[in-house]
C-alpha cells in the first residue's frame, strides 16, 4: 500500500518537516480561537454599521447537487424571517484539487439528501436515478435567466422537476420563465465561480455572510444564530428554520444483531469530534461496534488545498462547540505519527484497547496539542489509552497493519463513501441498510437504529 500512494508535496504533503508541521499546527489552532472569532465578528459588524450596508448573505447554487436543492427550498423562509439581502450565484462543482471524488460526491448528494430531507420539512425524491445531463443543462439555463428574487421564488420547483426527472414540468418552467443563452449561462457560472474563489471556497450549496461560510441546511442553524445575535431578524419569536439535529438514542435496545461500522481517520478533524460519540451511541443502543480505521486522505493520494483545510478545520470547531465536545488545540499528526499509531493498533486490539488507542491519539492531536511526532508524545497517547509504553516500544513501526486499512478503504468506497468519518449500519445478515459520510450524520444513524428495532416489534 505504501507504493500505491505517493508523496504529493505542497499542501497535500504527508510528511512535512518538523518546522512546517509546527507552523501549520500553530496557525490552525489560532484560527479557531473563540475569542479571536468574537473579535472578527465584532469588526465585521462595526464595519457594516459604519458603511450603512444591509446584512448581505450570498448563496452559491450548484444545479446538479442534491444539497443545493435542499438549500434552495430554504431561501424564501430565510428571506422572510431574517432582515437580509440575499444574493444568489450559480456555480459549478468543486474544481481541481478541491474535487476529491466528484462523481461519488454527486451521487452521495442525491442519496444523502433523500435521507435527511423530511427531517427538515423538505422534499427530495427517493430511489430515483440521477438527472440526465440534458435536464441538468436545461435547469441550469432556466436558473441563469432569473434575477435574485426570481431565483428565490422558482429554485424549488425547478429543482423538483429536475430531481424527479419530470421532463414535462421542466419544459413548462422553461417556457414560463425563459432560458439564458449559452454565452449568458457560461458568463453567470464563471462569475459565480470567480466570486466563490475570491471568498476562498470551492463547494456548492454554500451560504456566505461577513467572512464565514455555512454549508447547506446542515449548517444553516449557525448562520441563523449569528443573524439573530446581531438583531438581523424580522420575526424573533419564530423557531429556527433549520435547527440542529440532535442525536436521540431512544428507548429500544439491540441485542448486538445490528452492527455499526465506523470508518475513522487519525488526521480527520471531523473524526476527532465524532469518534467517542459514535462509540457511546453503540454502547447506549446495544449494537455491535466495528471500528475500521483508514489512512488520512492525503496519505492515500487525495489532493488537498489550503482553503479546503481551513474551512474543514473552522467548521469542525463550531460543530464541536455546538455538541459540547472539546476541540481546537492542534498538533498535526500527518505522516509518521499516524503510521506509528496504526502500527500499534493490532497490538492494542489484541489487548481490547484498540478504540482507546485511537481515541487517545485523536485527543492528543486535536484537543491537547501534543506533538505525536516523537516518543514523548506517542508515550502519552499510549499511557492515556491504558497501555504499557515499554511493551508498545517493542511493537511500534512493525508492518502488518497496512492491508487491513486498505481493506477498510475499499469497503468504504464500495458504499460510495470516501471521507472520514463514515458510517455503515448493517442488519443481522451483515447487509448494509444505511451508509453515510460525516460527523453530522450520527443523529441519522441513531434514528435508523431505532427504526430497525421498531420493525422487529411490529
Amino acid at each position: 500500500m505504501s507504493d500505491q500512494f505517493k508523496e504529493q508535496g505542497g499542501t497535500s504533503t504527508m510528511d512535512p518537516s518538523p518546522l512546517r508541521r509546527w507552523i501549520a499546527s500553530k496557525f490552525m489552532t489560532s484560527i479557531v480561537d473563540p475569542e479571536k472569532l468574537k473579535k472578527t465578528r465584532r469588526k465585521e459588524e462595526l464595519g457594516r454599521v459604519k458603511s450603512g450596508a444591509m446584512h448581505v448573505v450570498e448563496y452559491f447554487h450548484q444545479v446538479d447537487d442534491g444539497y443545493s436543492h435542499l438549500a434552495a427550498q430554504m431561501l424564501k423562509a430565510l428571506t422572510e424571517k431574517y432582515d437580509i439581502e440575499l444574493e444568489c450565484h450559480l456555480v459549478s462543482g468543486p474544481l481541481g484539487a478541491n474535487a476529491a471524488e466528484p462523481e461519488l460526491l454527486i451521487e452521495l448528494s442525491r442519496y444523502d439528501s433523500s435521507k435527511i430531507a423530511h427531517y427538515y420539512g423538505l422534499t427530495f425524491p427517493d430511489n430515483l436515478p440521477s438527472p440526465s445531463q440534458a435536464n441538468i443543462d436545461l435547469a441550469t439555463s432556466i436558473c441563469a435567466a432569473l434575477d435574485a428574487q426570481g431565483f428565490v421564488n422558482n429554485a424549488k420547483p425547478i429543482g423538483e422537476a429536475l430531481w424527479s426527472s419530470n421532463d414535462n414540468a421542466l419544459a413548462s418552467l422553461a417556457e414560463a420563465l425563459g432560458c439564458a443563452s449559452e454565452s449568458d449561462l457560461q458568463e453567470k457560472i464563471e462569475a459565480g465561480n470567480a466570486r466563490r474563489a475570491q471568498l476562498k471556497h470551492y463547494s456548492g450549496a454554500m451560504f456566505y455572510y461577513a467572512g464565514e461560510w455555512y454549508w447547506g441546511v446542515d449548517r444553516l442553524y449557525h448562520l441563523e444564530d449569528r443573524l439573530s445575535s446581531i438583531g438581523a431578524v424580522r420575526h424573533p419569536q419564530m423557531p429556527l428554520i433549520a435547527p440542529r439535529q440532535e442525536i436521540i438514542v431512544g428507548d429500544s435496545r439491540d441485542d448486538g444483531s445490528l452492527t455499526l461500522e465506523v470508518f475513522a481517520s487519525l488526521r480527520s478533524p471531523y473524526t476527532s469530534i465524532a469518534f467517542d460519540r459514535a462509540i457511546a451511541l453503540a454502547e447506549a443502543t446495544g449494537v455491535t461496534l466495528h471500528v475500521r480505521p483508514v489512512l488520512p486522505m492525503v496519505m492515500r493520494g487525495v489532493s488537498a488545498t489550503t482553503e479546503k483545510g481551513i474551512y474543514i478545520f473552522t467548521d469542525t470547531a463550531r460543530e464541536a462547540r455546538a455538541a459540547g465536545v472539546p476541540y481546537g488545540n492542534f498538533y498535526d499528526p500527518i505522516g509518521e505519527p499516524v503510521r506509528r499509531c496504526y502500527s500499534l493498533y493490532p497490538w492494542a486490539c489484541s489487548l481490547g484497547k484498540g478504540n482507546q488507542l485511537l481515541s487517545s491519539f485523536l485527543s492528543a492531536a486535536f484537543v491537547d496539542g501534543v506533538n505525536t511526532n516523537n516518543d514523548k508524545g506517542l508515550r502519552s497517547v499510549i499511557e492515556n489509552a491504558g497501555l504499557d509504553w515499554q511493551l508498545a516500544k517493542e511493537c511500534v513501526g512493525q508492518d502488518g497493519w497496512q492491508q487491513a486499512l486498505e481493506d477498510n478503504r475499499l469497503a468504504m468506497y464500495d458504499s460510495g463513501l470516501w471521507g472520514a468519518p463514515s458510517f455503515r449500519l448493517l442488519d443481522r445478515d451483515k447487509t448494509p441498510v444505511l451508509a453515510l459520510w460525516g460527523q453530522d450524520r450520527l443523529w441519522l444513524i441513531a434514528q435508523e437504529i431505532q427504526q430497525q428495532l421498531a420493525l422487529r416489534i411490529e
